[in-house]
């Protein structure tokens, strides 16, 4: 096993098909269905092999690698050459703007992350069997070694989007300014049941969640189903892909995502899928798409044919938490934006980024936007806070 006095190797690999599965997930900590799902090589992967990630796109994979002297991976991390700030949800637009104004190029530049997914995770993958010295010196070196191949190849930026908060100092040491974001995320305080839950809200926001669940579904005529592994079939994958279009293209305009990706997402992973879809008459009327993590159940995608009231708290937020809390599972990410998510029992948390800017004028103003940003974002989340439905104690 390495102890430190090796010497270290470090690569770019332009696809992650230069990459043994087994030695990535043993550093990201995703082997045998564990970890983040969203880190794990059959996701990443199925991202690349889809054609999802590509230059044109704006999408360029170079993974950082660092290997012992044998050869053997120590520590990776995901990182894509941008050539614009699409599917990124740590939003630089202004910066962007700001910077050419000045007669600069902001693009391309580096992201350290998981494309079109904002899920909060480890972004230095370091192998667990090594040691708490040897996991943060390489942590530190893959670190400094983005912002080395920023600086040396004159990008303006690189950015290192959704980090756990056991990794801020680690980017800070490096160099990287620090970014705050907010999500709405629902924990599990050790329910034994959904009634479990409503019976720590207050009586006025249970009833509501109550009646809401029945105009969704009994009023509604609507059955829910949740699918996991060799359930789901093909027609439910066709199924979300077109609602995961009509969504993404009102969203965005154009989906990021094709066929092909939910096509190897079902052969690669369907094990750590649970797809919720809402029948009636024997006929899906709408449906999400949730992946399932060791602790957590990230909900990412939904869509629908019919608008149905309230069906879309019920299919993305209410079955969500019933999930988690039968799979003993600590959390739901139900994602960015929507303050109705409050009500449902989904909570605003910081969320975190680093962000490594060479040019020192660039760097100062980008300082001064991220403290004023800073205390809004702390400020508006104690104000949301205010409106919890749980009961105080």
């Amino acid at each position: 096993m390495p102890d430190g006095s090796e010497q270290f190797n470090i690569s770019v690999a332009e696809r992650l098909d230069d990459v043994s599965r087994g030695a990535w997930d043993a550093c990201a900590g995703t082997c045998a269905s564990g970890g983040n799902p969203f880190l794990s090589y059959d996701f990443l992967s199925s991202l690349e092999d889809a054609g999802c990630v590509r230059a044109d796109v704006g999408w360029s994979p170079r993974h950082v690698l660092i290997k012992d002297e044998r050869g053997a991976l120590l520590a990776v991390s995901p990182l894509y050459l941008k050539g614009n700030s699409m599917g990124e949800y740590v939003f630089d637009w202004g910066w962007a703007e700001a910077y050419e104004r000045a007669g600069g190029s902001y693009y391309p530049k580096l992201m350290s992350g998981v494309p079109f997914t904002p899920v909060s995770g480890p972004r230095l993958l370091v192998r667990g069997d090594l040691s708490t010295t040897l996991r943060r010196t390489l942590k530190r070196s893959l670190s400094e070694t983005m912002a080395g191949a920023a600086q040396g190849a004159k990008l303006s930026s690189l950015h290192a989007n959704f980090i756990p908060d056991e990794d801020v100092d680690v980017f800070k040491d490096a160099g990287y300014l620090s970014r705050v974001g907010l999500q709405y995320h629902w924990h599990n305080r050790g329910y034994d049941c959904y009634d479990d839950f409503l019976g720590e809200l207050t009586s006025r926001k249970r009833k509501a969640l109550k009646k809401e669940r029945r105009i969704a579904t009994q009023d509604s005529g609507v059955t829910i189903e949740r699918l996991s592994g060799d359930a789901i079939q093909p027609h439910h994958w066709d199924a979300l892909y077109g609602f995961y279009l009509d969504t993404s293209t009102r969203k965005w305009g154009q989906p990021y995502l094709n066929r092909e990706f939910f096509q190897l997402l079902g052969e690669r992973m369907a094990d750590r899928v649970l797809l919720v879809m809402a029948m009636r008459d024997g006929d899906i009327i709408a449906g999400a798409l949730n992946l399932i993590g060791t602790d957590a159940l990230y909900g990412r995608y939904w869509g629908c044919k019919e608008d149905i009231r309230y069906l879309h708290f019920e299919v993305c937020y209410h079955q969500a938490i019933e999930a988690a809390i039968e799979r003993g599972l600590a959390r739901v990410e139900a994602g960015a934006q929507g303050e109705h998510k409050i009500a449902r029992g989904y909570l605003p948390v910081l969320t975190r980024s680093a962000h490594f800017i060479p040019d020192a004028g660039f760097r100062k103003a980008v300082a001064q936007f991220l403290d004023h940003e800073r205390r809004a974002i702390t400020h508006e989340r104690q104000l949301l806070l205010e409106e919890s439905p749980y009961r105080q104690a």
